[in-house]
């Protein structure tokens, strides 16, 4: 029995040590996720319910007043309203986009490396040169558009300064930049998928889109659901590109909820402000991640 007890005390105490060197070894990640993550959101938090200090006054704490003067504030909503478009368009645009390229290159032909090399160049590009690019093709009279739409004796569209169309033109340009970056995602997932599956699809005379329907697109969710993930925080930190194209203009219809707080925090030096429509930037995100994972991690298939 003494022989017994002293080998399962043994195995116990490895369990344990294997358990603390694991522990030891995430150690530095936790800390820099606690560190650079949590700790600012926990202080965003707190930062949200003071007042901005100003003329030598300290700030002093209001509660939940600067959530109360969110529901006042014009722009806010105007900000919020523009972000939520934005999202609802260039989201799904941008993954079935993906998802097409991804299934036009995972064929074996000629010119496949040259074809995935264009459909990805366009998320390797700063976004400084991606503006500066659209910016020409955006431009009046001059702009390649207005270019193209003169061969039709199509009247020439102000893209970037009508309120109409900015904020779609800011949409075509993340479509463009986004989709070929979630294409690797899926070009690497149908290639994980077993060949012997398509093979025996053909054997039974199965469609390409049967096949696609029934197969291919339910092993593709877990991807699907990453990807979305990603889209959907791209949609609500979009920031670079606004100041780079539109700067909010014209009349604030190209201005998003990151570039709203951008501007409250930096140029108004409000920063419980900034901090109380951070918070709320940052409940909206959740809530579309608990959504997405309830609804679509369920009907995930993962091998």
């Amino acid at each position: 029995m003494s022989t017994l007890y002293t080998v399962a005390s043994a195995a116990q105490r490895r369990g344990l040590s294997l358990q603390v060197y694991g522990y030891l070894l995430l150690l530095p990640a936790l800390g820099f996720l606690l560190l650079f993550t949590h700790y600012p959101a926990l202080a965003t938090v707190w930062e949200s319910v003071f007042s901005a200090a100003r003329g030598g006054n300290p700030a002093h704490f209001v509660g939940l007043d600067n959530y109360r003067a969110l529901l006042d504030d014009d722009t806010f909503l105007l900000a919020l309203r523009n972000n939520l478009l934005y999202a609802a368009i260039t989201i799904p645009l941008s993954v079935v986009l993906a998802l097409l390229m991804a299934l036009a290159v995972n064929r074996h032909l000629r010119g496949n490396a040259i074809t995935r090399a264009a459909f990805f160049i366009p998320s390797l590009l700063p976004m400084v040169a991606i503006a500066n690019l659209w910016l020409f093709f955006y431009t009046p009279q001059l702009g390649l558009l207005n270019k193209l739409l003169a061969l039709f004796s199509l009247p020439a569209v102000n893209w970037l300064g009508d309120p109409h169309t900015a904020l779609y033109s800011l949409m075509a340009v993340s479509i463009w930049r986004e989709a070929g970056f979630f294409m690797i995602f899926y070009l690497a997932a149908l290639q994980q998928i077993d060949p012997k599956l398509a093979e025996a699809a053909e054997i039974e005379g199965a469609s390409r889109r049967y096949f696609f329907r029934r197969v291919q697109w339910p092993l593709l969710m877990p991807t699907t659901l990453f990807i979305l993930i990603n889209a959907s925080m791209n949609a609500f930190r979009i920031v670079d590109q606004v100041i780079a194209m539109t700067n909010g203009g014209p009349d604030n219809s190209t201005s998003l909820l990151l570039f709203y707080i951008y501007r409250t925090a930096f140029s108004y030096w409000d920063l419980p402000y900034a901090s109380a429509m951070t918070v709320v930037l940052l409940v909206i995100l959740a809530a579309i991640a608990l959504i997405k994972f309830n609804l679509l991690d369920k009907r995930a298939h993962y091998q």
